[in-house]
């Protein structure tokens, strides 16, 4: 009798724990990624409690620092939507074998977060302009993919020739990631403010000259409106400028002690490219706030600048696709849009005849020495930068870094919204080839300081304020990071 009351009691307990369980793993399995649903797999921790499982024969896809990537946001704090619609799905298409997690830094988590969990992507898309130093390299997240391209048979000399040079400055004399996607500087301008003064629209290829008289122009005030002809960020202009200009002279190692770094930004190269920006700040009532300005920035009243060199991702949200914008900002975007009918040209060129934009803002892709699917990840990186990648990639609007006639005339054919807009400045003559990087380290250094501390705050020439900068602002800065344990 006793034992016959004890099977009954322990059935009874039994059952109620299964009750109690049951609820829990419907809901992780609903999420597909609770911790005790992680079977065969690893949750990562992250500051915001939710769950993100990494299985061991799925291939990550981690991206970071292109903000178009951030945009529609789940009450789990993830950010697939974009990536997926741009991109993911077709790559899912092409590897259907293939199980590809993919996920936004900080959404729900980050490097560090993975670092600590003892996960590493096996592909991470991320800015090698300065990331390399400051993400990747300090985790032992890179290496030279250049047996691994041969291997795969991906020709590097079929893509964009500067965007694979900005690598190379930034890899100690390998190759430590793939090109993907540019988010290139443009010009944008608007056309309603054009029509209102009767002023022609720019083109593709016009030089700075040209540009200062436009915006000279349309610098003007008509009763309680100001209107501000040209708006450009300084640091991103001078960081990313089309003459190819490095601010560091080489030194007789890729890793250069900080005593061993020296900084040239005085040349006659940089004094005209701050000279040709300087002039179109300096028009009375032109003053630099924020090129977000020609949306609706800081000015009391949107779509108030005439003209402002930004990047390409800010396009297809200028044209009133929403894709790009978290949907909690979307009603104050259709306001703003109101005012503006945006036209898109090249950035202004330093002489008659140049073909030369800046140098690339890209997104890389690099595969980390610990990746577990090695060869399934250059695949995908050779995918992506294929002719039908990269196709796909322009029909949303991105500039790939391959560009064919088919890619060319792809961009923009997803985006509705861009049909009447001229787009043919977009892939307007070529980015600017950085110039002696050898035997340097790259230091993100605090280019800042020359316009919009210097020049626009203490009000010096130019020649000062890069004279102030190369020689006091810089080193300093290298000083104090070197002291704080950091090489970026």
């Amino acid at each position: 009798m006793k034992s016959q009351f004890t099977r009954r009691l322990l059935a009874s307990a039994i059952a109620v724990l299964v009750l109690g369980l049951a609820p829990k793993a419907a809901a992780g399995s609903a999420k597909g990624s609770a911790a005790d649903d992680c079977v065969g797999g690893v949750n990562v921790p992250n500051h915001y409690n939710q769950p993100f499982c990494v299985k061991n024969d799925e291939v990550l896809i981690f991206a970071a620092n292109y903000k178009p990537f951030e945009a529609s946001v789940t009450p789990q704090r993830t950010a697939e939507k974009v990536f997926d619609t741009v991109i993911g799905d077709k790559l899912r298409q092409a590897f259907p074998n293939l199980k590809i997690k993919y996920a936004t830094w900080d959404y729900p988590v980050r490097y560090e977060d993975l670092q600590a969990a003892g996960v590493v992507p096996d592909i991470i898309l991320d800015s090698p302009y300065n990331r390399i130093a400051r993400d990747l390299k300090p985790r032992g997240w890179v290496q030279d993919m250049t047996p691994m391209l041969k291997q795969a048979g991906l020709d590097i000399g079929k893509l964009d020739q500067a965007a694979v040079e900005q690598v190379k400055s930034r890899s100690s004399g390998g190759l430590y990631g793939v090109p993907v996607f540019v988010d290139d500087y443009v010009l944008y301008y608007n056309k309603k403010i054009f029509d209102k003064f009767g002023v022609r629209y720019p083109k593709p290829g016009m030089t700075f000259d040209q540009i200062y008289k436009l915006a000279k122009k349309l610098t003007r005030q008509v009763g309680l409106d100001a209107y501000k002809g040209y708006m450009q960020h300084p640091d991103y202009y001078l960081q990313y400028n089309q003459m190819g200009l490095y601010p560091f002279t080489p030194t007789g190692s890729w890793n250069p002690a900080p005593e061993d770094m020296k900084v040239d930004i005085t040349t006659p190269g940089w004094q005209k490219l701050a000279d040709s920006l300087n002039r179109l700040l300096s028009i009375p009532h032109n003053g630099f706030t924020t090129t977000n300005d020609f949306l609706k920035g800081d000015m009391s009243r949107p779509g108030h600048v005439a003209m402002a060199v930004d990047t390409l991702s800010k396009l297809p949200t200028y044209a009133g696709n929403d894709l790009f914008i978290k949907q909690s900002d979307v009603p104050s975007y259709d306001e703003w849009r109101k005012s503006i009918d945006v036209g898109v040209a090249s950035v202004p060129l330093l002489g008659k005849g140049s073909r030369t934009t800046y140098q690339p803002n890209e997104t890389a892709a690099f595969i980390p020495p610990q990746s577990r699917h090695q060869q399934d990840a250059i695949n995908v990186v050779k995918w992506l930068v294929s002719e039908d990648g990269q196709a796909e990639l322009s029909r949303h609007a991105i500039k790939g870094v391959r560009q064919s006639p088919a890619v060319v005339n792809s961009f923009g054919k997803a985006v509705p919204e861009l049909t009447g807009v001229d787009t043919s400045g977009v892939y307007w003559g070529s980015n600017a080839v950085l110039q002696n990087y050898q035997n340097t380290k790259y230091w993100d250094i605090p280019m800042y300081a020359v316009f919009r501390q210097h020049v626009l705050r203490d009000g010096m020439t130019t020649d000062s304020a890069l004279t102030a900068a190369e020689t006091e602002d810089i080193p300093a800065y290298i000083r104090s990071q070197a002291a704080a344990g950091l090489d970026w």
